[in-house]
């Protein structure tokens, strides 16, 4: 089976731009499942219940998130009732609102879908990824995983990469906007790409204008960012997962503009 791991969407103008490249993508490649992060689908960062539901009718089956899960009040409830948008699984049970893996049942086969964050340079004060990816796949009955691991480094990313080989079907990372040249197969048969990129817009520093991020660096005082209009991109990973062994047969990086 085919699955399609679209990069970070930014703003309105990056989700109106998946919903007009994705439906003959997936006829193209012949997709099975669509996995999008969407931590950034509402102007401002964050995602909301609109910015999610557009994703959905977009043809996305799965929304992972990141370390903007929790920037808009109003998306709390939604998190807590649509099983199929996620948050990074080592936030706190209990008291954050969604949870961290979802199921996604394809009558034929169920996929799991495992939302991680990384800690270094984010937030060092959540449980290790390493700790709760254990506890995870211990209790995980699909015969697929994917993991999206929202991470800035790309040493965590790479050693979780390495540490899941053979464990899960595939890992791909986000959070940084900036697609990596590394997709490959791990030697135990895990697809891996150290980050799948971005969806929005070309000229811009990660989804913003660049005369605010220019901005921000110069005088060191906080900023209002704003979305840059204009050209855009959508950056992805597919993977081919063989169903019967549940291991990667190949990747391939897509960059449509």
């Amino acid at each position: 089976m085919k699955i399609l791991c679209i990069g970070d969407v930014v703003g309105k103008i990056g989700c109106e731009f998946l919903r007009s490249k994705l439906p003959n993508l997936k006829r193209f490649y012949g997709i099975d499942m669509v996995i999008c992060n969407g931590e950034n689908s509402a102007d401002g960062n964050g995602v909301t219940p609109v910015s999610a539901k557009f994703l959905f009718d977009s043809g996305v089956d799965v929304i992972t998130l990141g370390n903007h899960s929790f920037r808009r009040k109003e998306a709390y409830e939604y998190l807590d009732n649509t099983p199929y948008i996620i948050r990074p699984a080592n936030y706190p049970s209990g008291t954050t609102p969604g949870a961290g893996v979802c199921v996604f049942d394809m009558g034929r086969i169920s996929v799991t879908v495992i939302n991680l964050i990384g800690t270094m340079y984010l937030d060092n004060s959540l449980q290790s990824p390493f700790d709760i990816i254990d506890g995870i796949l211990e209790k995980n009955d699909s015969k697929i995983t994917v993991v999206d691991f929202h991470a800035e480094t790309t040493s965590e990313k790479l050693s979780l990469g390495y540490y899941l080989d053979g464990r899960v079907s595939a890992v791909f990372g986000t959070h940084t906007h900036v697609q990596t040249s590394d997709d490959h197969v791990l030697g135990g048969g895990t697809g891996y790409i150290t980050d799948v990129g971005m969806t929005g817009p070309i000229n811009s520093v990660l989804g913003v204008k660049p005369e605010i991020a220019i901005n921000k660096f110069k005088t060191r005082m906080p900023v209002r960012f704003e979305i840059k209009n204009g050209e855009c991109k959508l950056e992805a990973v597919i993977f081919d997962i063989d169903e019967k062994t549940a291991k990667t047969k190949s990747t391939e990086r897509l960059r449509i503009m």
